[in-house]
């Protein structure tokens, strides 16, 4: 049995004429697996409709809370693309259920939509995969912490960083265990290696 959470986005958007304006509509994908004739158990879990530039850790909260008190360990979740990165590191703390976020750059009701590949790849994706949390986009499985909406290309892709050394020090036979951090815009990382304990701070120069 697999879940679907819905929570909004793009991907439910509809055209209100009184309001001249896209808003969040009834979930699509209950009638888009209908008619694939979809043979697998599912059940569909209407969560909220919000639009992802508005979706707050207060809703993601709400998200976190329904998987956890869920009884199945397959969750699909639709989700707007803007936030969905945001949301699914929210969510990788979960790490007994496999969760899978998915949505689309154009309304499902768009002809040229993307929405029906997208979620064909993680209805798949969520019974195959591992337990873990993952974003299922155009055609690939990113992991949370290492994938990035491109707006410029609309398009998701796989963080790539850049670093260069201002200072520290290399030993030969490899590198250590390494701990990376963030602050105030600036990459640091230490590590061990062998008895030397050694921190160096690198500047990020591709994001």
């Amino acid at each position: 049995m697999i879940e679907i959470i819905t929570t909004g986005g793009t991907i439910d958007k509809v055209y209100f004429d009184k309001k001249s304006d896209y808003q969040v509509g009834d979930p699509f994908i209950g009638d888009l697996l209908t008619k694939m004739n979809v043979n697998i158990d599912y059940k569909i879990s209407p969560l909220m409709r919000v639009d992802s530039l508005d979706m707050d850790d207060g809703d993601r909260e709400k998200i976190l809370n329904h998987i956890l008190k869920s009884n199945y360990d397959k969750i699909l979740i639709t989700h707007g693309t803007d936030t969905i990165v945001d949301t699914a590191i929210y969510l990788n703390q979960l790490n007994n259920k496999t969760v899978v976020l998915t949505g689309s750059l154009k309304p499902a009701l768009f002809i040229d939509n993307d929405a029906i590949f997208n979620i064909g790849c993680a209805f798949t994706s969520v019974q195959n995969l591992s337990k873990g949390v993952y974003i299922i986009m155009n055609g690939q499985v990113f992991e949370p912490n290492n994938c990035r909406k491109n707006i410029e290309k609309n398009i998701f892709e796989n963080v790539k960083i850049d670093i260069n050394f201002s200072s520290g020090e290399m030993f030969d036979g490899g590198r250590p265990n390494m701990v990376f951090s963030y602050v105030d815009g600036k990459f640091y990382y230490s590590g061990v290696f062998s008895d030397k304990i050694w921190s160096v701070y690198a500047e990020c120069t591709t994001f």
